[in-house]
């Protein structure tokens, strides 16, 4: 039962730090977007392969379908070996993002991934946790209104609490 209670305890904020949150991200439209959100997990030491590589795994990611979830929020994913272990980015776009949402709102709100292949159920959880918060519009409006990254942080742990 050990592992159990483990899985339970993944939180978000054990994979997500400072210097991957951007509260200005400045991309007008989904090709940009993908192309920040690469560079901004870039900045992670976990992130080793060729430049390119998160991008070309978020890009691929999204031909099967777009990951604007809805309700103004994305959660672009990059699956690949690049990514030494699960990383996540966090951006809010001030203007929104046409991003083909499934309800055709414009995205303000990105979580972005990076992850290797063996990670993929702590991945899983982490995305479900995600999908499971951002469902809540007060939780949602938290997040647009933080001014740093270090009140996201609070504020995803406070959620997570």
């Amino acid at each position: 039962m050990g592992g159990f209670i483990m899985v339970n305890s993944i939180k978000i904020t054990d994979y997500i730090t400072e210097d991957l949150i951007d509260l200005d991200l400045k991309s007008k439209n989904r090709d940009e977007i993908l192309v920040e959100l690469s560079k901004l997990l870039e900045k992670s030491d976990n992130i080793v392969g060729k430049e390119n590589d998160i991008l070309k795994a978020l890009v691929d990611r999204e031909k099967l379908g777009s990951t604007g979830i809805g309700k103004g929020v994305a959660i672009p994913h990059a699956k690949t070996e690049s990514a030494k272990s699960l990383t996540v980015g966090f951006g809010v776009s001030r203007e929104g993002i046409d991003f083909n949402s499934l309800d055709e709102e414009d995205v303000h709100l990105f979580f972005v991934f990076a992850s290797p292949s063996k990670d993929s159920h702590i991945y899983l959880k982490v995305l479900a946790r995600i999908s499971r918060l951002i469902r809540e519009e007060d939780f949602r409006d938290a997040l647009f209104n933080c001014k740093t990254a270090k009140e996201i942080i609070e504020c995803i742990k406070e959620k997570e609490e």
